[in-house]
């Protein structure tokens, strides 16, 4: 049982409520989950400036890192929303579905990225040289690595918010492993 109820647009600040207009305008829709940031006056803004700063990670490989942090903290939430996507991105069912469990067979390079973000958000940063060598070695930047350790931390942010808050999910439900 959850203890929190998704906010609807009268109840946030006017300034998560324009937030609430350009999310119903682009996507069409507020996703529970970006809602439940509006209970605070500055998380939702905070969270998409995060969310939608600029990478070096193509939206593929940004795609891999959201699967894969969030197979590993088992968010359903953000693995019902980035299953779809993933598929939007490119990904086949059965690719996501490996993605998830951090090997990407088909790409030797996105499965370097599958296998050091799996294994830093498993040993929350204390990744093995190894590891963090063969990432590099696949064509990765040191930059790269940056930006990858920042997608780490804004997936592992909205994980977090749906495991404490549990508010429903309202994306088709990602297929279990």
């Amino acid at each position: 049982m959850t203890i929190f109820t998704v906010p609807t647009r009268d109840a946030v600040s006017p300034a998560n409520q324009a937030i609430f207009d350009q999310l119903q305008k682009s996507l069409t829709f507020v996703p529970n989950l970006f809602a439940t940031f509006a209970l605070s006056e500055t998380a939702l803004g905070t969270y998409l400036t995060l969310q939608n700063a600029k990478s070096s990670l193509s939206g593929k490989a940004r795609e891999v890192v959201n699967l894969v942090v969030s197979q590993v903290n088992d968010c359903e939430y953000c693995l019902a929303a980035h299953t779809m996507l993933g598929k939007m991105a490119g990904f086949s069912d059965a690719q996501i579905l490996e993605i998830r469990q951090g090997r990407v067979s088909f790409d030797a390079k996105l499965d370097a990225l599958a296998l050091f973000v799996r294994e830093t958000a498993l040993k929350r940063g204390h990744t093995d040289a190894a590891t963090t060598q063969a990432f590099l070695d696949a064509g990765w930047s040191q930059g790269n690595l940056v930006d990858v350790v920042m997608a780490i931390g804004d997936k592992t942010i909205s994980n977090y918010l749906h495991a404490v808050t549990q508010i429903p999910v309202d994306f088709p439900a990602a297929p279990a492993l």
